[in-house]
């Protein structure tokens, strides 16, 4: 028996198969991550199966091991790169970064020093020659990043600093007890991370949306400190310690972070406003209700 030209054998076949979502995955290891655990939740609470779609274009070792490490259920797709070649010969897609990228990251080195706080800088070399995307999304930096730091800086912080090349496992570095301050770019999967690990900030947004995060944590919330425009090494070393020691305003951030990881905890425990959203947009997907 068919109905609707699909056989009856092959109707039961598709409704006993679980819901499948697919999820475009921004580049970048730092989206990858949330979203990867997003679907973990769906298979584990719904029984949701997941395609996590990437870019073949800023594919790096960590992605594929992490992809590779992926529960069954949880799938991947490379989108291959779009091919420019019918391009006319004038066109140009290309954005350069300015000398000004090398000089933040002077000021931000030598800001580090400054504060006298132990930190770990997870250092990538700058885009100052090609594509943005050549160093920006990609996991692995094209050139060694630590020939781009201040004369000497490597040697006079050996004792306080760790620098990492590329890429550092972000949600655990911030789970770490050692960990009292985290200089973000206010990306919204950092700044959740940042604060269900219970560990306040020192906000330098970079573009987009992030500048508007930056507002929302330091003047609306009160959970970073904002970095000065000028982002001279001054202000930067005067921020870090702010945050880390500061009996002020670093005060006021510690204690709000603190409290707002305790409703993060919350949302996220069975009943909590967090599990609840999940739980009804899943609902949505499936067709389900849950109880």
């Amino acid at each position: 028996m068919e109905a609707n030209g699909i056989s009856g054998g092959t109707a039961e076949a598709a409704a006993r198969r679980p819901p499948h979502v697919a999820m475009l995955v921004t580049p970048g290891r730092g989206h990858l991550t949330p979203l990867a655990e997003l679907a973990k939740r769906l298979a584990a609470r719904h029984g949701v199966t997941a395609t996590l779609i990437t870019f073949a274009s800023t594919a790096s070792a960590t992605q594929r091991a992490f992809l590779a490490s992926l529960p069954p259920g949880i799938s991947s797709l490379s989108l291959p790169p779009v091919d420019l070649s019918d391009l006319p010969p004038d066109a140009s897609i290309e954005m350069l970064m300015s000398e000004e990228c090398v000089r933040l990251m002077h000021e931000l080195a030598l800001g580090l020093e400054l504060s006298g706080q132990r930190f770990l800088w997870v250092v990538r070399s700058p885009s100052d020659e090609g594509a943005v995307n050549a160093n920006y999304y990609d996991a692995e930096s094209k050139k060694d990043p630590l020939a781009y730091l201040p004369a000497g800086f490597v040697e006079r912080t050996k004792g306080v600093g760790l620098l990492v090349p590329s890429w550092a496992p972000q949600t655990e570095v911030l789970a770490h007890d050692a960990t009292g301050c985290f200089l973000v770019h206010c990306g919204w999967n950092s700044v959740l991370e940042s604060l269900v690990h219970g560990v306040p900030m020192v906000a330098w947004p970079l573009f987009a949306e992030q500048r508007q995060n930056a507002v929302r944590l330091s003047q609306g919330v009160g959970a970073a400190v904002r970095v000065p425009a000028t982002k001279k090494k001054e202000e930067i070393a005067a921020a870090v310690r702010e945050v880390m020691a500061g009996p002020g305003k670093g005060a006021e951030v510690r204690a709000k972070v603190a409290t707002l990881q305790k409703a993060a905890i919350e949302g996220l425990l069975e009943g909590g406003a967090a599990m609840a959203a999940l739980d009804e947009v899943a609902s949505k997907w499936t067709g389900a209700e849950h109880a």
